[in-house]
């Protein structure tokens, strides 16, 4: 039995276990009070006054004791956080990365201003958004109560979390950032004129992307969702076909 959690837990991929896991841990270290949530938040007259550095990475671990709350974002954030990493990002775990750098400097920079203490929740957002804007044909079905395409889905959850009377602003800024990634990574280099503006730095391609053996090798769009398959037609051209798919949150 231990062997089969062993097991399938080594089976997620390296990023989504490795931040799944911190949180995780993050969270039991309040629960046992080990720490406190004050020496987690994001303060940034801390960080630049008294160089607490850490703030900048602890603050997107928390997200809050345990209970409904935690449960909840720790499903959207491993579900999500995984289907990228093994669909768009198959292959190219340090494309992957640097969307963390991307979307973590970006909140904080914005956290500075918007008085945010805890930025984990919009970091799951805003990975919500990027999937499902790549997988815009899956249906999805909100707790057997409503059914949507996947590109409502960020919407459904801000206004879940309007119902339970939290504050949008966080939800706000995961789709603010998951559409500015978005759109410098798959619109605008696909426009006239336009160009790829993201580019991932080579210290993190020699750090988790190692040299394919062979050359010909490209992974594969969103192949765990099934909502871009790639082939070869007749004239040996690539075709691809796009598929309406079920999925329950």
């Amino acid at each position: 039995m231990a062997y089969s959690v062993t097991q399938e837990y080594l089976q997620i991929p390296p990023v989504t276990r490795a931040y799944t896991t911190a949180c995780v841990l993050t969270t039991a270290a309040v629960q046992l009070e080990f720490i406190t949530p004050f020496q987690l938040y994001f303060n940034p007259e801390l960080i630049l006054k008294r160089y607490q550095l850490w703030r900048l990475i602890t603050n997107f671990l928390f997200f809050g004791p345990l209970g409904f709350s935690f449960l909840f974002n720790m499903i959207f954030l491993y579900r999500y956080c995984r289907m990228l990493e093994e669909g768009s990002f198959r292959g190219r775990t340090a494309d992957f990365v640097y969307m963390f750098f991307f979307g973590g400097l970006l909140m904080t920079f914005f956290g500075f201003f918007a008085s945010l203490f805890f930025l984990g929740q919009a970091f799951t957002i805003m990975l919500v958004y990027v999937w499902s804007r790549r997988n815009p044909f899956v249906r999805m079905n909100f707790f057997g109560l409503l059914n949507f395409q996947a590109p409502f889905l960020p919407w459904v959850l801000m206004g879940f979390s309007l119902l339970l009377g939290n504050s949008i602003v966080i939800d706000l800024l995961g789709i603010g950032v998951g559409h500015m990634y978005y759109f410098l990574e798959d619109v605008f280099p696909n426009q006239p004129g336009g160009k790829k503006l993201l580019t991932t730095p080579g210290l993190l391609r020699a750090l988790f992307d190692p040299a394919e053996t062979d050359p010909d090798y490209s992974p594969l769009p969103e192949d765990q969702s099934g909502v871009v398959r790639q082939g070869q037609g007749p004239d040996g051209e690539p075709i691809q076909r796009q598929e309406e798919q079920d999925r329950d949150l």
